[in-house]
C-alpha cells in the first residue's frame, strides 16, 4: 500500500498522506517522496492546482518519531533529516501552481510545516494544531519558522514554539494560521481548486512569484518583470481578450 496517494482529475492533483493507523505520521522516505512529487507537478502542464490532505481522520501527526533512533539518531543524521523535511516543504512552497491544505484532526510538528508551505489552509472545526519541538529538544527549522512568522507574526509564533501547546481551529483562524474553517475542508478545497484551475496559469504563476518574494523580503524584480512580459506576449492573453469579446469562458493552456 502506497504511503502517499496521488490522484489527478480536471487539472487538480490530490496528494493524500496514507498512514491512517499512524495518524499519517511522515517517514523519512515520505519527506523525500513529497519533494519529488511536487517538483514533478511543477513541470506537468496537466496539473493546474494541488490539494494536500491526509487519509482518515487526521492530516498528520507530524514526523514519525518512532523511526528517529534509526534515521535521526546523531548530529549528521539529524542534519540529513532536516534537509529532507525542508526539501519537502520548500518544494510545496516553490511550486508555481496554487496549493491547498485540507486539514482534519491532527496537524502537528512537521505536518504544520507542510500545511504552512501551501498557499491556503482550510481546517475542519475539530482540527488540532501544535508544534511540540520544545518537548523533544528540537529547534524547528529555519524554513518552517520563517513560514510560521510570515503567517502569524512574531508574538504568536513565539507562543506556539516556546510552549509547544496545541490549539484548535478557531484559534488557528484568529491568529492567521489557517484561512478558513469548514465542516468539510476537502470539499471546500476541491471547490476552490476547481475555480482556480480554470484561470490563466501564467497569471497565477506570476502572482505567486511576486507575492512569495514579497513575503520573504527578497523579490527578484527583474524576474518578476520577465514573467509579466511573458504573460502579455502569450497566447493565453489573446484567448482571454477573445473570450471576453465573445462572452464565453476562456480556454487557457499556459502558453
Amino acid at each position: 500500500m502506497s504511503e502517499i496517494i496521488v490522484e489527478t482529475a480536471n487539472g487538480v492533483a490530490t496528494v493524500t498522506l496514507n498512514r491512517p493507523l499512524q495518524r499519517n505520521a511522515v517517514t523519512y522516505d515520505m519527506w523525500q517522496q513529497l519533494a519529488r512529487t511536487f517538483t514533478e507537478f511543477d513541470r506537468d502542464p496537466k496539473v493546474r492546482c494541488v490539494i494536500l490532505t491526509g487519509e482518515g481522520g487526521d492530516f498528520s501527526a507530524g514526523a514519525d518519531i518512532s523511526e528517529f533512533d534509526k534515521v535521526r539518531e546523531g548530529l549528521q543524521e539529524s542534519k540529513r533529516y532536516e534537509v529532507a523535511v525542508d526539501a519537502a516543504g520548500d518544494a510545496i512552497y516553490a511550486i508555481s501552481k496554487p496549493t491547498i491544505a485540507a486539514l482534519r484532526g491532527y496537524c502537528l510538528g512537521g505536518a504544520a510545516h507542510l500545511a504552512m508551505s501551501c498557499d491556503f489552509r482550510i481546517a475542519a472545526r475539530s482540527a488540532v494544531f501544535g508544534i511540540p519541538a520544545a518537548r523533544l529538544s528540537i529547534i524547528y527549522g529555519v524554513s518552517a519558522t520563517r513560514k510560521l512568522f510570515s503567517l502569524v507574526g512574531v508574538t504568536a509564533a513565539k507562543q506556539i514554539l516556546y510552549t509547544g501547546k496545541r490549539f484548535g481551529a478557531e484559534e488557528a483562524l484568529d491568529i492567521g494560521f489557517v484561512d478558513r474553517v469548514a465542516d468539510d475542508p476537502l470539499l471546500d478545497a476541491g471547490a476552490l481548486a476547481a475555480d482556480m484551475a480554470q484561470n490563466a496559469p501564467l497569471t497565477i504563476q506570476g502572482a505567486k512569484f511576486i507575492l512569495n518574494g514579497c513575503a520573504r523580503g527578497k523579490l527578484d524584480r527583474e524576474a518578476a518583470e520577465r514573467k509579466i512580459d511573458e504573460a502579455s506576449a502569450s497566447l493565453d492573453y489573446i484567448e482571454g481578450r477573445q473570450a471576453f469579446k465573445e462572452k464565453r469562458a476562456p480556454r487557457f493552456v499556459g502558453k
